[in-house]
């Protein structure tokens, strides 16, 4: 069975772990980008879920080989300060299923929100 990995700052490592998932701790992203290229040989890896600050300092070769691989999916984790923007929270979303699906999709806030 494959794993589902999360790689994040000390910080919100707790709350990943709480939830049942492995979790790697590192402190920057150099740190990070070096996991994730070791993970994305690891046999065992499903999924891993990167923090988007990390995410984004993703080299172009080692994007280009998650853009190739089947497997490890690999999907950044939203941080606190991108989901608290509240004006830009709907085009984030919108940018995160684009790049899942490949479809735009428009989102509408409910009564109340």
């Amino acid at each position: 069975m494959y794993k589902a990995i999360v790689i994040t700052d000390p910080e919100t490592a707790d709350g990943f772990r709480l939830a049942g998932v492995s979790v790697i701790e590192v402190e920057n992203a150099d740190e990070a980008r070096e996991k994730i290229k070791a993970l994305l040989d690891d046999p065992d890896a499903g999924i891993l879920a990167v923090n988007e600050s990390f995410y984004n300092a993703i080299d172009e070769k080692t994007q280009e080989k998650i853009d190739s691989v089947y497997r490890p999916i690999v999907i950044p984790l939203p941080i606190k300060e991108t989901v608290e923007m509240a004006g830009e929270r709907r085009a984030y979303l919108a940018r995160l299923i684009h790049r899942a699906i490949g479809f735009d999709i428009t989102l509408r806030a409910r009564e109340g929100e």
